[in-house]
């Protein structure tokens, strides 16, 4: 699972997720899809805000995260075949930055597998922040284990943020 996605073998590494998904590292030619998986499901989560508007932020933070060195894995549906999420794990800092199911996936197990693929990456602790009040991703990460280690501010809105972090073992 710890494989960088792009290469001309890499759909050859395909690794099986829990509840019916098929994840593997992102390939260029997922890109767009993956885009419009972020806009989607941040729209449902947040109507209120455009998240159109910040399509090319977030295509350029996504090539950021990319060089360096962030893995990208993305879990497609063994149903459809479409994607289902995609979650960015940096192993060398543990940090989680991004973790997206599309809308029409919430609650199906997708973010439970991607989570799992972050895990394996990462080894022994994943950090990660969210906005304070998402109450939906807090209670997701409670029940993957996470605990509050800190609170925070986000530089691009200014939103409270809470610092969360797992760790495996005892």
């Amino acid at each position: 699972m710890a494989v960088r996605g792009d290469g001309p073998n890499d759909s050859a590494k395909k690794q099986s997720g829990a509840d019916g998904f098929l994840l593997r590292p992102l390939l260029a030619a997922d890109l767009p899809e993956l885009v419009d998986l972020w806009i989607a499901s941040w729209t449902a989560l947040r109507p209120d805000l455009d998240f159109e508007a910040r399509r090319g932020w977030f295509c350029d933070h996504l090539a950021a995260l990319r060089q360096g060195g962030a893995t990208v894995i993305a879990a497609f549906g063994r149903d459809n075949g479409a994607m289902a999420g995609f979650v960015t794990i940096d192993s060398a800092t543990k940090w989680l930055d991004q973790i997206a199911v599309a809308p029409d996936r919430f609650g199906a197990g997708a973010g439970r597998a991607l989570m799992e693929a972050a895990r394996q990456i990462a080894g022994d602790r994943i950090a990660l922040d969210v906005n304070a009040d998402n109450v939906r991703a807090r209670a997701f990460y409670a029940a993957q284990g996470f605990t509050v280690a800190g609170w925070g501010v986000n530089a691009r809105s200014g939103a409270e943020t809470v610092l969360l972090e797992w760790r495996r073992g005892p």
